[in-house]
C-alpha cells in the first residue's frame, strides 16, 4: 500500500519528446499506436474529474475527443489525427519542419531524452478499494460511477522494494524488452523510503474534521467512529487530538488535547458520543477545521488534518484555494489533510473527496468497512500519517529517440515546472510503470544507459537532497522481473477496468479485459503467493462475462 466539484489547473498537455516533441501524459493514457489512441500536439486540454482528458475538436486538434480521453477510432490501428479534427490521419497539404516527407516525426537520435514524472500522493488509493467494493463485496458486474485513476491502483498494491537508509531514499529499476517489439520496452522505477516503526515516529498533532451530518446517519457514521477509534489506537503520549463536528454548524469538541497514550479514555468518550444530523456544510467544516488547525499549529510536530465524510456536500462552496494555503501554512510543513471516505461507492462524492486531498497535499482513501479502517489507520498508520520526504520529483534520462508511450503515473512532462512534486511517506515507494520506445533501435544495445534523478526536501530541516543512478539496459534486463512483471500486470488491470466500463456487451467486455488476464498470467508465474495478485485475480474473474 503506498490518489469534485473544482478542479485544480491542468498543464496543457504536449506531444513527447525523442521521436517528437516534448510531451505530458496522464492516467497511464497510450500516446502513440497500438489502441486506437492518437499521439500528436494536443491544446485545450480539460480534466473531466476522474484523470481522463476531454480535448477540444476542430482546427489544430488531432481528431476529436470522446470525452474519455482518447482520440483514436477504436481500431487499434493507430493512425494519427491530421489536425483537421476529423480524426482520419490524412496527410495537409503542407508538413511541418518536424515532419518527413511521409509525414513522420522526424527522429531526435542525437539528444537525450529527459523527462520529469509524478505520481498523485503515494497514499491516494482511493479508486481499488471502490472497485474491489462494488465486484466483490456487492457482487456487481457494473463499474458505472466507479472512478479508475491508475496511479491509485500502483499506490494501492504493494512493491516490497528494499528500504532506504534513514533519512534517505532509495532508488530501483527493472526492464524487459517486449516480447517481437525490437524497439519497444517495459520499464519499471521505484523510489523506496525509509522504515518508521510506531516508537520512531514523530510526534502528531492531528485534527479529526467529522462530517456529523444526516446523510452520515447508519453505516457512514460507524465508518466515520471505527476510522476515528483506529486513529485512536494508535496514538502515543506527545500526540496531540482536536476535534470538530460538522453539519451546517461547527462545534469544537477537543482542541489541542495532549492523549495519555493509545485509547485516551477523553478521546474515546468523544468518539463515542458522535451522532448524525443537520445539513451539509463541507466548506464551512473546513474553514473551521482549519482555524482550530492554526490555532494549535505546532512546528515540532507533524501537523494533521483528517477530514472524515461521505462527501455529499449540499451547503456552502468548497473553497480549493483555502486547503492548498494552509497545505502550506507557516512557510514550513504545513497542514497537510487526509481524505476519509465513508459511504457506499454507489453514493460517495468521490470527485469532492480526491480534489479537497489533492489540493491539501495528502491522501485520499476510501474505507468501506471495519477491516479497511484499521488497515489503514493501524497496520499502516506510519504509512498514511508520516512524510519520508517531501516534494519528491522523479527525472528520467534515456537515450535519444525514447518516449514514453504508457505510464501508470499522473503526470510526466519535459518542463519540471509542469509537473508537481509529491510527498512520500515512511514504509513506501512510489512505483512507475511505464512502456518506452524508440525511433532508432538500430542504436540501442546493452551498453545504452538511462538515469534517474530523485530530489526531496527533509520533513524535518527541509534540506534539499538528490540521489542519482545509472543502468545500462543489459544491468536493468539482468535485474528481478518479478516486481516489473506484477507493476506491467496492475497497469494492465486498471487500463482493462477503464476499457470495460466502455464495453455495450459481453463479446466487449471479454475484449477489454484480455490484456489484464495476458498480464497476469507472467506475474502469477512469477509471484505465485503475491495476495495483491491473488485479490485482483478474483476480480477480474468476478467481471469477466
Amino acid at each position: 500500500m503506498n490518489s469534485l466539484l473544482f478542479s485544480l489547473p491542468i498543464f496543457a498537455l504536449l506531444a513527447l519528446s525523442g521521436c517528437g516533441d516534448d510531451g505530458f501524459s496522464d492516467e497511464g493514457a497510450t500516446l502513440s499506436g497500438g489502441d486506437g489512441e492518437t499521439s500528436g500536439q494536443t491544446t485545450n486540454a480539460t480534466g473531466d474529474g476522474d484523470g481522463d482528458w476531454e480535448e477540444d475538436g476542430g482546427d489544430g486538434d488531432p481528431g476529436t475527443g470522446d470525452g474519455d480521453g482518447d482520440n483514436g477510432d477504436g481500431d487499434g490501428d493507430s493512425d494519427t489525427g491530421d489536425g483537421d479534427g476529423d480524426g482520419d490521419g490524412d496527410e495537409d497539404e503542407s508538413e511541418s519542419e518536424s515532419e518527413s516527407e511521409t509525414g513522420e516525426p522526424l527522429c531526435n537520435d542525437v539528444d537525450d531524452v529527459v523527462l520529469y514524472l509524478s505520481p498523485d500522493d503515494s497514499n491516494s488509493m482511493s479508486s481499488p478499494v471502490q472497485v474491489r467494493e462494488r465486484v466483490l463485496t456487492d457482487g456487481s458486474g457494473s463499474l458505472s460511477g466507479v472512478p479508475v485513476r491508475v496511479w491509485e491502483f500502483m499506490n494501492y498494491y504493494g512493491f516490497d522494494y528494499p528500504a532506504a537508509e534513514d533519512g534517505e531514499l532509495a532508488l530501483f529499476a527493472s526492464m524487459q524488452q517486449i516480447e517481437a517489439q525490437e524497439a519497444t520496452w517495459q520499464l519499471q522505477l521505484a523510489v523506496s523510503s525509509e522504515v518508521m516503526t510506531p516508537a520512531e515516529r514523530p510526534p502528531m498533532n492531528i485534527v479529526l474534521a467529522l462530517d456529523t451530518s444526516g446523510s452520515m446517519n447508519g453505516e457512514p457514521m460507524n465508518l466515520l467512529k471505527e476510522t476515528c477509534r483506529a486513529i485512536a489506537a494508535n496514538l502515543a503520549l506527545g500526540d496531540t487530538v482536536s476535534i470538530v463536528e460538522w453539519d451546517t454548524e461547527n462545534v469544537w469538541t477537543l482542541a489541542g488535547y495532549p492523549v495519555t497514550g493509545p485509547n485516551d479514555p477523553v478521546l474515546s468518550e468523544k468518539i463515542e458520543e458522535l451522532a448524525a444530523g443537520g445539513g451539509t456544510d463541507l466548506n464551512g467544516g473546513l474553514v473551521s477545521g482549519y482555524e482550530l488547525a492554526q490555532q494549535t499549529y505546532d512546528i515540532n510536530m507533524l501537523n494533521r488534518i483528517v477530514l472524515i465524510s461521505d462527501g455529499g456536500a449540499n451547503a456552502g462552496v468548497t473553497d480549493i484555494d483555502l486547503i492548498a494555503e494552509n497545505a502550506v501554512f507557516g512557510g514550513s510543513d504545513g497542514i497537510y489533510m487526509v481524505g476519509v471516505g465513508v459511504a457506499k461507492d454507489s453514493t460517495y462524492n468521490d470527485k469532492l473527496m480526491n480534489d479537497v486531498t489533492d489540493a491539501g497535499k495528502g491522501a485520499s482513501v476510501f474505507v468501506p468497512n471495519d477491516a479497511e479502517a484499521w488497515s489503514v489507520f493501524g497496520d499502516n498508520f506510519e504509512n498514511t500519517m508520516a512524510i519520508a520526504g517531501r516534494n519528491v520529483q522523479v527525472e528520467l534520462t534515456m537515450p535519444p529517440g525514447f518516449e514514453i508511450v504508457k505510464f501508470s503515473g499522473e503526470e510526466f512532462s519535459s518542463d519540471p515546472k509542469e509537473v508537481e512534486p509529491q510527498h512520500l511517506a515512511p514504509n513506501d515507494a512510489m512505483v512507475f510503470h511505464q512502456q518506452v520506445e524508440t525511433c532508432a533501435p538500430e542504436d540501442i544495445d546493452d551498453t545504452a544507459e538511462i538515469t534517474v534523478v530523485a530530489t526531496w526536501e527533509d520533513p524535518w530541516t527541509f534540506e534539499s537532497k538528490e540521489v542519482m543512478q545509472t543502468w545500462t539496459f543489459g544491468e536493468l534486463a539482468g535485474m528481478d522481473q518479478g516486481l516489473l512483471l506484477k507493476g506491467a500486470a496492475v497497469l494492465a488491470y486498471a487500463e482493462s477496468l477503464k476499457a470495460y466500463q466502455k464495453a455495450q456487451n459481453d463479446a466487449q467486455k471479454t475484449a477489454a479485459l484480455s490484456a489484464a488476464f495476458a498480464a497476469m498470467s507472467p506475474a502469477q508465474a512469477a509471484r505465485p503467493n503475491d495476495t495483491d495478485l491473488l485479490e485482483i485475480a478474483m476480480i477480474l474473474a468476478q467481471l469477466n462475462p
